[in-house]
């Protein structure tokens, strides 16, 4: 069985579950207590040097630890439904808006949260070493976010799925980065009915309940 290395309250561990439910899998969920800096303790560095969730273990002890590497996984033993795209270019646009979506959305986010939390002093980025926070980048990232939000609005207008006529790896990490978008005080929706109706639809679906 596979075994999910994961954190209920992170965002990008949300995102791999949300991808193995979709896939409709049964896996070995584990909990690692981020709050509690669990994920740098040396067990947890045995599975994962880099100290982050989520990961994904194989029951030869391979593992993934990267949202890419365990979407690119789940596809390839469970293919539908398709979450990476069906046609070849679908398959590109998913993987582009998936980029888009990840750098100007949810790094952003993070450039924000982990440049200004008191909770993240010295945390500024994840991993086993300390940063320093650095105030400028919280207010670049804020601005980064703003243009992202509008954009995505403008991008979303109309249409039921980020990419196509199906449910696809950018509509998880962009329904992740607007969720995650409350973290930094920032409501998602205000003034922006597409994000709103678009979020409302996505959230029914029980993989965005887990």
């Amino acid at each position: 069985m596979l075994t999910f290395y994961d954190c209920a309250t992170a965002p990008s561990p949300r995102r791999a579950r949300m991808a193995i439910a979709e896939k409709g899998l049964d896996v070995k969920r584990v909990e690692i207590n981020l709050a509690e800096g669990e994920q740098l303790g040396e067990a947890f560095r045995k599975i994962n040097p880099s100290c982050t969730v989520p990961v994904l273990q194989l029951e030869d002890g391979t593992t993934f630890t990267e949202n890419a590497g365990i979407a690119a996984y789940l596809e390839a033993i469970a293919p539908e439904p398709p979450l990476l795209g069906a046609t070849p270019e679908e398959k590109g646009l998913v993987a582009s808006y998936n980029a888009w979506i990840e750098f100007d959305g949810l790094w952003a986010i993070a450039e924000v949260l982990r440049n200004s939390s008191p909770r993240m002093a010295n945390r500024a980025l994840t991993g086993p070493d300390n940063y320093d926070q650095i105030p400028a980048l919280a207010e670049r990232g804020l601005q980064r976010l703003q243009r992202f939000l509008e954009r995505f609005n403008a991008h979303i207008e109309g249409r039921q799925f980020v990419v196509g006529d199906r449910f696809s790896i950018a509509d998880i990490t962009a329904f992740i980065a607007v969720e995650f978008v409350k973290w930094v005080k920032v409501d998602p929706d205000a003034g922006r009915p597409a994000i709103a109706k678009w979020r409302a639809s996505v959230a029914e679906r029980p993989s965005a309940q887990l």
